[in-house]
């Protein structure tokens, strides 16, 4: 079986088309009815799981979660959303989660949708962000954020165990059971009990009994109706308890949601801040952003070209898969937020040059893994050269999907909404919250700020003034850029080039390089020997391209800034607990790291974090939002159980616990 994770490459479905419609090569089997697939789509999925009454009866901001096991054309969830969208308020939002091993390229996907002009209107906005996909999860957000679709590329069996998610309908689709017989097991019936919503309902095309068996011992009422068409029977049904879920390590958990109301301050207006408050405000948050400098992305997130930087691992480390998903992630919101049009962003790809024998031999392990070619592919110096425009003293990999952004834009589009307040210029000094009214207030010398019932930390190493978050290991390492004005010569520079360094095709007449690397810094004042070590890296990297800049470059400018990391390199996207607290709580894993403690985690109410983005911001931190709005909005996450768990503040704690590196004695 292929693995959610991206452990290997996932092929794209192989179709033969037949009478024009898609057939699969590999399961020997059509992926709808010949006759009427949209009529067959309605008559089992949404009518036997009785959606047109559930959506009705969705109450004011009311959420609904469906669980697809096989994607395929995406048909089942395009009949689903139109009929959400006619009937639930408007307020509702739809959730969909679909795992699809073999994932249908745009063209076929255009192709077979195409099939179905009723549904245009729906299909066209899928269409608008599908492109080739990696091997795991990919989040798109459909109808103005009111839809949200949880694409799971790989094996479903390997997909369920890691999803985190309380499901109110399934669609148990897929290839008939004898021509897709791996899925059809007792753990995929198991899995769907487990991430059960009580009362649960799911409807499926077979009556086949190894399904219609396990679905009943997995703890299913299971229902025999007319099928359609040709098909004499159906089955359907509902779970009215599901099974008692195991252990699970309770420092991880959701925290309960206390808020009152929809209300967050976001404090940080960098990339990771105002994709905090763009993924609270398409929810129906009120939302203000507190940021002390005088315009938001005025510190790390305010170089004037950051690159879409997909540096990853032969090894697929958990950073690796955070990064494939929040590429793709980061790349549909661009799409969707800033025109293409060289000032605010260029899809212009990213060329990672094999610069030394180690970095060529990692990319030789990266290139084995069979990464789809429109994702990546290898160059030779021949090739790499034309392409970029200039002679290049190597080859590399070659990312066309990638390019530059100028993260300002994008920070000031994602805080452009009517849910969304400014308060530029002020500093936040003080949290204090009121449990009795579960309110939180934000002040500065002059006073208060803002009040709201939650308030996310995205103020980079400044998230650990506070005092619930002071014992979080951020670092903070000064980089600077340096912006030198582009040449005749240098103009002719087509992708951004990667290697120690970067430097990007002109914006505005203006070439971006860097960055430098400084630890144990306060000094944030521009450094002549730091443009010096800026430009000694572009000649390592692209000699001929240091050589078409002048001697020396005309027109040097730069800015420094702080990035902010953690010690693994993985930000730090979640809730917050206080080290006395998890102290108190969990003291017994000092002395026993095995034990599996039952108390709650005694969460900081109402507060949450997300920082430690370090160098890759424009890859991270707009998914980072989406994770926060899951988190307090009791929805699907948009990653995998153990990637949530990867980033989550309190593994630094836990991992001090084990280690006894904590004081046991805190009260």
């Amino acid at each position: 079986m292929t693995s959610s994770l991206p452990h290997g490459a996932t092929a794209p479905a192989q179709l033969d088309w037949h009478d024009g419609q898609p057939f699969s090569i590999a399961f020997g089997d059509v992926y709808f009815s010949r006759d009427s697939g949209l009529e067959e789509t309605r008559h089992v999925f949404l009518k036997h799981n009785q959606l047109e009454e559930r959506f009705a009866a969705l109450p004011p901001h009311g959420r609904f979660v469906i669980a697809e096991t096989g994607f395929g054309t995406g048909l089942n969830f395009l009949c689903a959303w139109q009929q959400f969208e006619a009937l639930a308020p408007a307020d509702a939002r739809l959730h969909f989660v679909s795992a699809e091993k073999y994932p249908l390229t745009r063209r076929d996907l255009s192709q077979a949708l195409a099939l179905w002009p009723e549904l245009a209107p729906w299909s066209a906005q899928l269409l608008a962000q599908y492109d080739t996909l990696t091997p795991g999860w990919h989040r798109f957000l459909l109808a103005d954020g009111r839809v949200t679709l949880t694409l799971m590329v790989g094996d479903v069996l390997d997909a369920l165990p890691r999803l985190d998610a309380r499901i109110d309908a399934w669609f148990l689709d897929g290839f008939a059971p004898a021509k897709n017989p791996d899925m059809w097991q007792p753990e995929l019936f198991r899995q769907m009990a487990r991430l059960s919503a009580p009362g649960a309902s799911f409807a499926t095309f077979t009556s086949a009994g190894v399904v219609r068996r396990g679905l009943a011992e997995a703890g299913f009422e299971v229902k025999k109706a007319p099928g359609h068409g040709r098909k004499r029977h159906i089955s359907h049904g509902w779970i009215a308890q599901p099974p008692t879920a195991g252990w699970r390590p309770p420092w991880y958990a959701r925290p309960p949601q206390r808020w009152r109301e929809r209300s967050a301050i976001v404090i940080g207006g960098g990339i990771a801040g105002a994709a905090t408050a763009h993924s609270l405000a398409v929810r129906g948050w009120q939302v203000t952003v507190i940021e002390r400098l005088p315009r938001l992305a005025g510190a790390a997130s305010g170089n004037p070209q950051g690159v879409l930087y997909t540096k990853l691992s032969p090894h697929m480390t958990p950073l690796t898969q955070l990064v494939l998903s929040g590429y793709a992630y980061s790349l549909r919101t661009l799409a969707a937020q800033l025109p293409r049009d060289g000032k605010d962003w260029a899809a212009c790809g990213v060329l990672q040059l094999a610069y030394d024998a180690k970095e060529s031999e990692k990319q030789q392990a990266l290139s084995a893994l069979g990464l789809p070619l429109e994702i990546m592919r290898q160059l030779d110096q021949a090739e790499a050269s034309e392409l970029a425009g200039m002679p290049l003293p190597s080859g590399g990999l070659f990312f066309p999907q990638g390019g530059w952004v100028h993260p300002p834009a994008l920070a000031r589009q994602l805080a452009t909404h009517p849910n969304i307040t400014h308060r530029t210029g002020r500093s936040a000094l003080e949290l204090s919250h009121n449990p009795a009214a579960s309110c939180w207030t934000v002040s500065d010398e002059q006073g208060p700020l803002a009040a709201a019932s939650v308030v996310v930390l995205a103020a980079a190493s400044e998230t650990a003034q506070f005092d619930p978050t002071s014992h979080l290991p951020l670092k903070k390492i000064r980089g600077q850029v340096s912006e030198v004005a582009a040449t005749e010569s240098s103009a002719a520079l087509r992708t951004v080039l990667c290697g120690e360094g970067y430097i990007s095709p002109a914006r505005q007449g203006r070439h971006c390089l860097g960055a430098t690397f400084k630890f144990d810094t306060d000094d944030l004042t521009v450094r002549e020997e730091e443009h010096a070590e800026n430009l000694a890296m572009l000649a390592e990297l692209a000699p001929a391209l240091h050589a078409a800049l002048g001697q020396p470059p005309q027109a040097i400018a730069g800015r420094a800034a702080f990035r902010c990391t953690s010690p693994d390199y993985l930000p730090l996207i979640g809730p917050v607990v206080t080290q006395s607290d998890f102290v108190r709580a969990y003291r017994e894993l000092a002395r026993d790291a095995t034990l599996q403690p039952e108390a709650d985690c005694p969460w900081t109410a109402g507060l949450y974090l997300n920082a430690a983005h370090g160098s890759r911001g424009m890859i991270t931190a707009p998914l980072s939002g989406e994770i926060l709005a899951a988190l307090l909005e009791d929805e699907p996450a948009p990653l995998p159980a153990d990637l949530m768990q990867a980033a989550h503040p309190s593994r630094f704690l836990l991992r001090d616990l084990i280690r006894r590196k904590l004081a046991l004695d805190e009260s």
